[in-house]
């Protein structure tokens, strides 16, 4: 998905007692609509998601409105760089090398990762994997890490643009296992892999590849990060962070 397209989302106009209060700025976010339970679309063509909620409740937090660009996940930083929009909510890791292009807000996320493979294939672990290929989402961390730690074991490491298409092409029979972020194949799992498809090995937490959790990126020195750093704290404390978490992972409560 190459064609980059926005989806207008305002979160109104707030009312204090009986006196309107009007959005005083806005916020572009930039995302990729592939990756649920993050961010996706619904049957209605409607952008929706833990991430997407989870910036409306920011925006609303911080009386903005909150408008969303969906394009493809190597090209968000970037974007955001070149001023496109003006943050990046799209589960993304904080992790030293994107430290140093960006700023990240505080995590607001605790992720971790995990391979999926078909449940009777004869490999039972990650070590297994020598000869098989492997999908993962291009240019995440995912891609950095396959390539790293099983490329020279030969592991064969296959890119897509959406980790959607990587899932599709493991029941196509063109990979044989997908890695990627442990809820998003939680997700996955449940909602199409049938009883066919499970885990392989164990679920894997390295900070060096994948941070210390999910982060909503913004322009170095951007003040806009200490407003975010703030709503998330308000939303963290009042209940509403929760109550989005739990409308996207029941399974968490």
């Amino acid at each position: 998905m190459k064609k980059l397209f926005a989806i207008g989302v305002t979160t109104g106009v707030f009312t204090m007692g009986s006196l309107p209060i009007q959005a005083t700025e806005t916020i572009r976010f930039g995302t990729e609509a592939t990756y649920p339970p993050f961010e996706f679309l619904d049957e209605n063509n409607e952008l929706t998601g833990f991430d997407i909620d989870l910036a409306k409740a920011i925006c609303a937090e911080i009386k903005a409105e909150c408008t969303f660009s969906n394009q493809p996940f190597d090209s968000l930083i970037p974007s955001l760089r070149y001023r496109r929009f003006d943050a990046v909510i799209a589960g993304m890791d904080i992790t030293p090398d994107r430290q140093e292009q960006v700023d990240f807000s505080m995590p607001y996320f605790e992720n971790s990762a995990s391979f999926v493979a078909a449940k009777n294939q004869p490999f039972k672990s990650a070590a297994d994997l020598k000869g098989k290929a492997v999908g993962v989402q291009n240019g995440s961390t995912f891609q950095t890490y396959m390539i790293d730690k099983f490329e020279k074991h030969g592991v064969t490491i296959r890119p897509y643009e959406t980790i959607q298409n990587a899932f599709l092409d493991m029941t196509n029979g063109r990979v044989d296992a997908v890695f990627s972020d442990t809820a998003v194949a939680n997700d996955w799992l449940l909602e199409r892999g049938k009883g066919e498809y499970g885990h392989l090995g164990e679920t894997i937490r390295d900070a060096e590849y994948f941070g210390v959790g999910y982060g909503i990126a913004v322009r170095q020195k951007d003040a806009l990060k200490d407003k975010i750093d703030t709503a998330l704290s308000t939303l963290k404390a009042n209940g509403t962070w929760q109550t989005i978490h739990d409308k996207y992972f029941p399974e968490a409560k």
